[in-house]
């Protein structure tokens, strides 16, 4: 249900001008009414979705390969390669998942970064963050979906938060280090980008609240087609894109506004989660799915926008751990408002809810509600509203 929810606006936009061939690591389920045809294979394993890249080239004229999955980056790209299809390489996407060759290479091209260490040991994650200063964060080098990532306010926190990290980071595959990082104060947003044969274009700015301190939980999103901050990160953006490589996709760049100006945080090489695009399209009428598509399939996109307002988007997780017993939406506020765009639940009655330290993302949220509105702030209140109206019942582990 969580991919559904998340990512069939996706698929359904690329299907509306391209036929699809789908390699997935399963048997498709609701994805089959927007395929032509699929393979099943392990993404994550380069041999078999190889094998599997081929035998459906030998049946179709594949014009492009891509994926939104942030774990599929670098052998999708190497599938692509292989077959002569347009794709940043894949040692460029290597150094978007690998965040301690992101800081790197942002240091060396002057894109404004943080301070990061890379360690492997409790005692040097001691020694980085006495040398940085408190507070600090600590995160997996390569994961993805704020999983692994955790504030530290006090050497006192430092153990069990490197332990927290440390579990996550030793699942990763490009990286296994944990990062110690300069915590930077400010407002976070991510810049939604298309780049095509090397030329970026900035189409939109996420407005983001994160919570659950001390971890760094996305709790909800907004995007204005106006918003004044535009001017501000684009440049930044650009230069983080251009530093690591990306010559040719739909990219999410996250940034943190510190004291006025912008400093990033990382690249993801990919369409944004959390149905950000979603957001753009409704607030700008520009498809970034569409626009993944024709780039994988080198073909300029059409970036030109269509529409000027705001669109939110408000995640929904519980107060506290335990099992789902209610949700639900006040059909009355769905039936009279057409600002409320959609309520999408991804959970049931019954099902067990974990909040981190012992979940994350996929193993809390219970679904979301997008609203529309002229202006950012409408929409956000819209969102507030809208929220108020749902009824979510849980008990408590």
């Amino acid at each position: 249900m969580e991919a559904h929810a998340y990512r069939a606006y996706c698929l359904e936009n690329v299907r509306a001008h391209y036929d699809v061939v789908l390699i997935s690591g399963a048997e498709p389920t609701w994805e089959k009414e927007f395929l032509l045809d699929y393979a099943v294979a392990d993404p994550t394993e380069q041999a078999a979705l190889d094998a599997a890249g081929r035998h459906l080239a030998e049946r179709y004229e594949l014009a492009g390969v891509m994926t939104w999955t942030e774990w599929y980056l670098v052998p999708v790209a190497r599938l692509a390669r292989q077959l002569g299809l347009t794709t940043t390489t894949p040692e460029a996407l290597q150094g978007c998942r690998n965040k301690h060759t992101s800081r790197t290479l942002f240091a060396r091209h002057g894109v404004p970064s943080a301070v990061s260490v890379g360690v492997r040991t409790e005692q040097e994650a001691a020694d980085a963050a006495a040398l940085i200063g408190y507070p600090v964060v600590l995160k997996p080098a390569a994961h993805a979906a704020s999983m692994g990532v955790i504030r530290v306010d006090t050497a006192h926190e430092l153990p069990a938060a490197y332990a927290f990290a440390a579990q996550t980071a030793g699942h990763g595959v490009e990286s296994t280090q944990v990062l110690v990082e300069e915590y930077l104060d400010g407002e976070e947003v991510s810049v939604e980008c298309v780049t095509h044969q090397g030329l970026t274009t900035v189409v939109a700015v996420t407005r983001k609240a994160v919570g659950m301190p001390p971890f760094f939980e996305e709790l909800a999103h907004v995007v204005d087609a106006d918003d004044p901050l535009l001017p501000a990160v684009a440049p930044v953006a650009v230069a983080a894109l251009d530093a690591v490589g990306v010559t040719d996709g739909v990219s999410h760049v996250e940034i943190r506004i510190v004291d006025g100006r912008p400093r990033l945080i990382e690249v993801n090489a990919r369409l944004a989660g959390d149905m950000i695009g979603h957001l753009v399209h409704l607030s700008t009428g520009v498809d970034l799915a569409r626009a993944a598509a024709d780039v994988a399939c080198g073909v300029r996109p059409d970036l030109t926008p269509t529409r000027s307002q705001a669109a939110a988007i408000r995640l929904i997780y519980p107060a506290y751990s335990g099992t789902l017993t209610e949700r639900r939406m006040n059909t009355e506020l769905s039936e009279r408002s057409d600002w409320l765009e959609r309520v999408t639940f991804t959970r049931d009655a019954g099902e067990q809810l974990v909040l981190p330290p012992h979940g994350d993302m996929f193993s809390a949220r219970i679904g979301y509600l997008i609203t529309t509105g002229p202006s950012a702030k409408i929409a956000r209140a819209r969102s507030t509203e809208a929220y108020r109206h749902l009824s979510v019942q849980v008990t408590p582990a």
